[in-house]
């Protein structure tokens, strides 16, 4: 669609009866995300009402709630919080190399299931607070909610796709954001953390299960909101979903590259080898100074999105000039994928190059062309901590392995990928 029409700042189309717009303009963004948001605050997308744990969260849900659980859970995404993760990285990036080690066979290890085993554990620990133990065994009852989470057929892609272009359909249909037989998991973990931290005082929330538990007692209603343990549940759900599936995808495609680009590998190596502390182990703070790390994983970021456009509904008729005035409840749909592949803005786009966020280029980039995590109110909120566990795992990784492309594995512009999962993630086909 934006090739079709790269010069034009919008296009209308129809959702069946619905008119849409898709905006191309970096320019509309800014007014869409940031200038304007009063009127785009809310997003298209719905859960339903029989879907709780799917709709209640702070990815689907709208005000008056969404304002109130952003509100709570945002001071836990601090940097002095974000420290506080450290234990919680450095054991799992262990443990991931201590399994490639303990493998005999590398040819049978499947390196993106093995990241995603990672990153379930990351963010599985992080958001319900119980110790997992995907990436060191292979099998947790949370890694197959995130294996179930990102298994693609026609059903679940009509589920989709009814939660992000047909609410209506939802509803009729009954389809859930979650596998229904998860949430009944998602429920029994929430009760056991809420019996071991029930005597426990929460002033001031040291993680995410902290501030949603302080949420949680200081309701029933925060602000005109009712707070139930839906609310709670879906919220570490989602947190779970986010991070798993953008990190899990980031790495993966970061490690895919690397194969193919000795010299891009080289200059980590360089770099990570630097910042190693005397342990083996990486401090986060130091990672987040390392400029081309920095680059290379925003430059996966750019071309394997974790949102490939950002939707929004209008709260009220809207003039965008004097040829187009949209209605109120009109979905609005930012190109984030189409303007971070738009040479005009990204010269030879296809072409993996991190260069392109070094110090001194990084400034040349157009402001609202690049939004991977978007940008505004509903900038990603669990991004820092996302970054921080890419990172972690690609300095781990770097020190102790070389990585090269197995014999016959076609390059990262040549692979063909797999629909899957939520975010239009992508995931190769092919290789270990």
């Amino acid at each position: 669609m934006y090739q079709r029409f790269p010069k034009s700042p919008f296009i209308g189309i129809w959702l069946f009866w619905r008119p849409a717009l898709i905006v191309n303009s970096p320019e509309l963004a800014k007014r869409i995300l940031v200038k304007d948001n009063n009127v785009f605050r809310d997003r298209f997308l719905s859960g339903g009402k029989h879907d709780p744990i799917g709709s209640l969260n702070i990815l689907t849900t709208n005000d008056p709630l969404w304002a109130v659980v952003r509100r709570r859970i945002t001071s836990i995404f601090t940097g002095s919080k974000l420290r506080a993760l450290q234990p919680l990285v450095d054991t799992k990036a262990s443990q991931l190399i201590t399994r490639i080690q303990n493998t005999e066979d590398y040819s049978k290890l499947n390196l993106r299931h093995l990241l995603a085993d990672y990153s379930t554990d990351v963010f599985g620990t992080a958001a319900f607070g119980v110790e997992t133990h995907a990436v060191r065994t292979g099998e947790d009852p949370m890694r197959a909610i995130t294996e179930a989470f990102m298994t693609f057929d026609w059903l679940r892609g009509l589920g989709w796709s009814s939660i992000f272009f047909f609410p209506e359909m939802t509803k009729i249909f009954k389809f859930t954001l979650f596998p229904k037989w998860s949430t009944e998991y998602f429920k029994k973990i929430f009760a056991i953390v809420v019996e071991q931290r029930k005597d426990k005082v929460i002033k001031d929330p040291k993680d995410l299960v902290d501030a949603l538990l302080k949420m949680k007692r200081d309701g029933p209603v925060i602000d005109g909101v009712e707070i139930t343990d839906d609310v709670i549940i879906s919220n570490a759900a989602t947190m779970l979903l986010g991070g798993f599936e953008t990190s899990g995808s980031a790495l993966t495609f970061t490690l895919y590259h690397l194969a193919y680009e000795p010299e891009i590998q080289q200059k980590i190596y360089d770099e990570v080898s630097k910042v190693i502390g005397e342990d083996g182990k990486f401090d986060i703070s130091k990672l987040m100074e390392l400029t081309y790390l920095n680059a290379v994983v925003k430059e996966t970021l750019r071309l394997y999105s974790p949102m490939g456009w950002l939707d929004r509904v209008a709260s009220q008729d809207y003039q965008f000039d004097e040829k187009l005035t949209i209605k109120k409840g009109t979905p609005v749909y930012v190109n984030a994928i189409g303007m971070q592949y738009d040479p005009d803005y990204f010269p030879e786009p296809l072409k993996y190059d991190p260069e392109r966020f070094m110090p001194g280029n990084e400034q040349n980039i157009k402001p609202f062309t690049y939004l991977p995590f978007g940008e505004g109110p509903r900038i990603c909120i669990g991004m820092r901590f996302g970054l921080i566990s890419v990172r972690h795992a690609i300095s781990n990784l770097i020190m102790k392995y070389k990585f090269e492309p197995i014999p016959g594995a076609p390059k990262p512009t040549e692979v063909e990928f797999e629909k899957r999962g939520s975010f239009l993630g992508s995931w190769p086909t092919y290789g270990h």
